[in-house]
């Protein structure tokens, strides 16, 4: 088996749970707000619809399509035109409420701590991520992550986003160490899977819901729990 000594880990979707998170926030705004008072969705629904539209700008902000402040400025106006509202219903303030609660949350995946503890002795553990670093310094805060990474790379702070290789070199650069010698663990297949592989980089395909979807080439391993690392490292 081949020896490691470094470890790539995503943060959202593969250790800090983000659906959970959102959906907990979510639930907290559609009150604080008095978004029932519309009449026309529940808060089921808003959640539904909300993650729907999230997920596809995300996937355009992380191809270069948007930007940040886009995104931002944009998913709570799509969300809620769509489930009816008029543009000027929108409750002011409250991207940034959800933005200044979400990260606050702190449920990660099942075994992430246990594991945690497992590689911590073992590997130089990194985080890389295409979220926004004050955010992202915050989820680690909340959910107890900072102690056990060394770096934590965000596309903001380097200038390029996953699955740029470039993105991945900047870390290999900083850490000093080469792509043979890391293992990139994350849940985006494009992102972190394709990503880490052109970069020379071995993968973990993180699957927790078990999508059959191929996925062409193949990763070096996929596990759909975190716990299935203790077979890999």
């Amino acid at each position: 088996m081949k020896t490691y000594t470094h470890i790539l880990f995503d943060l959202d979707h593969t250790l800090w749970d983000f659906e959970k998170n959102s959906e907990e926030t979510l639930y907290t705004l559609y009150e604080q707000f008095e978004l029932a008072k519309h009449g026309k969705f529940t808060c089921d629904s808003f959640y539904r619809k909300y993650k729907f539209v999230n997920t596809r700008l995300w996937d355009l902000y992380n191809k270069g399509k948007i930007t940040q402040q886009e995104l931002r400025k944009s998913r709570f106006v799509k969300t809620l035109t769509g489930l009816g509202l008029a543009e000027h219903e929108v409750p002011e303030g409250i991207s940034e409420a959800y933005i200044s609660l979400c990260p606050t949350k702190t449920a990660v995946f099942p075994y992430t701590y246990d594991v945690l503890e497992y590689l911590q002795p073992k590997y130089g553990l990194h985080i890389i991520t295409n979220g926004f670093k004050e955010v992202q310094q915050v989820k680690m805060g909340a959910a107890l992550l900072h102690n056990y990474f060394k770096e934590v790379v965000t596309s903001e702070c380097c200038g390029f986003k996953k699955p740029d290789q470039r993105m991945f070199r900047h870390l290999l650069d900083r850490v000093n160490v080469r792509p043979e010698e890391c293992l990139m663990i994350g849940d985006n297949y494009e992102c972190d899977i394709e990503g880490a592989r052109n970069a020379g980089i071995d993968q973990v395909y993180f699957n927790p819901e078990r999508n059959k979807a191929r996925k062409k080439p193949k990763p070096t391993y996929e596990i759909s729990c975190l716990s299935e690392l203790k077979q890999i490292l």
